[in-house]
Formats: structure tokens, sequence, C-alpha cells
């Protein structure tokens, strides 16, 4: 059981061969490092556990799904290598879920931000709720979505994840990633997505595990080197993040949201 009191956390449990991990962040889930670490860490453990059979990967909260990275965290980067851990940290998550041999079922019940967008793309199946808008707002604070641009464009199509990148200031509505293929399922309330993900993840953990995890194989064909490739691409958002103009918008970011 989670404390109720703890501002951020990720917590995993298996039953029925259904392993459901969740994070939380009291700041609109964004992640910063050590969570993100965490939540890779939770992932590949659940893809070693021979009592899971399929994943299902929750926020906590009724609110924003991700808000992405933490902008508190963001600010604190000093240098090109403090930049490289920091956006690695969606690149581990990614490629934990890119190469576990288990589906990932992302449950979405708010808006997805930057590298929450990131991670309901890596996710094999994602769930949402209307409400759940999209925007990769990278370019607005002078870096861009180079990390989880390769699992957005693979999920989207390079027309559609060039629409995002570009207009990093608006949202696109749920109906809109739905039709690109972001959102395998969208529901009108927070209760039907649950149902749906409960519904989904109770026939799959009735299924071969063998038979999934070659579907899987099947599906991420080509991206075996996102390893070295997501790296590469923290290293331009750690360069970037360095700027002037990377520090000013931040600044303004967070004057705004105060």
């Amino acid at each position: 059981m989670k404390d109720a009191h703890l501002d951020q956390y990720v917590e995993s449990s298996t039953e029925s061969g259904i392993t459901t991990i969740e994070f939380f962040h009291h700041q609109s889930n964004s992640l910063p490092g050590a969570l993100l670490t965490q939540l890779a860490e939770t992932i590949r453990a659940a893809g070693n556990n021979p009592d899971c059979t399929v994943i299902i990967l929750r926020s906590g909260g009724h609110k924003a799904f991700c808000a992405g990275a933490s902008f508190d965290e963001l600010i604190q980067i000093q240098s090109e290598a403090e930049g490289l851990v920091f956006f690695s940290g969606f690149a581990q998550v990614i490629n934990a879920i890119r190469t576990i041999p288990q589906l990932v079922i992302a449950r979405i019940q708010g808006k997805c931000v930057g590298g929450g967008v990131g991670l309901a793309a890596a996710a094999d199946y994602a769930i949402a709720v209307k409400q759940a808008d999209v925007k990769l707002s990278e370019l607005a604070v002078g870096i861009g979505p180079f990390v989880v641009g390769p699992a957005v464009e693979r999920k989207i199509g390079t027309a559609a994840f060039t629409a995002l990148a570009i207009d990093a200031a608006s949202w696109r509505t749920a109906s809109w990633a739905h039709d690109r293929g972001l959102f395998s399922e969208l529901h009108e309330t927070i209760e039907q997505t649950d149902a749906a993900v409960d519904r989904l993840a109770k026939t799959l953990s009735q299924s071969s595990p063998d038979a999934m995890s070659a579907l899987k194989t099947v599906f991420w064909q080509g991206t075996e080197h996102w390893d070295s490739l997501l790296k590469e691409r923290a290293g331009i958002s750690g360069r970037l993040i360095l700027s002037d103009y990377s520090r000013q918008a931040i600044d303004r970011f967070k004057a705004k949201s105060k």
C-alpha cells in the first residue's frame, strides 16, 4: 500500500497475472529524474517477473496523466553531462517498455504533455478518457521532443508528429490523438476508461505469454538501435537546455504557473 501523504511515488502490484504500475507526482505528474529511474526499474522488474503476463501503466490522481519533465530539475541543469543524465530518464522508461516481453496497456485519465505523450506512445495499447488532450511543448522552452520523438513518430506517423512538435503551444484533442493512433480507445468517463482497461487486461492475462511476446517483437521491429538513438537524442536536449533562451522560457513558464 502506498502512503497517501507521499507527494511522489512509483507503486507496483501483481494479481492474477496482471501487474499494475502507478506513478504519481504532486505537480501534475511531472517526472523528476529519480522518479523516471524508479519507473524504468519497476517496469524492467515486472518484465522479469514470471507471474506477470500483462502490464497496466497508469498515473495517480484524476487530472494530468503526465506533464512531462520536471521544470524544477530542468532549471538546475548546469552542464551537458547533467543534461544527458536528466533527459535519459524518459529514454530509460521508453526502452524498458520496448524491451520487456509483456504487452503494456496505458490508462490515460488526463492530459499528456511532452514526455507524457512519449509514455502514451510507447505503450502497446493506450486507453484514454475524452478529456485527455495532448501537447508536445518542448520547442516552446527552447529544446525539442528529441527523446520521445521516435516513439511518437512510430505510433502516429511523421506528419502528425511534425505538427505536434512544431505547434508546441497548442493542444490537440484526444479525438485527434485517437484518429492518428496514439490512443487505441476513447471513453467518455474515467470509470468507463478503467472498465475498458480491466476488460482488456483480464483477456490478455488469459492469453499465451509466448504468443504475446512474439507479437511484441514484431510490433517493435526496427527499433533495436533505440538504446543508442535515444541516448544521442538526450544529448541534444541536454545541450539545448543550457541556452539563455531555454532558461528564460522556463522562468516565464514557472512565473505564469504560480
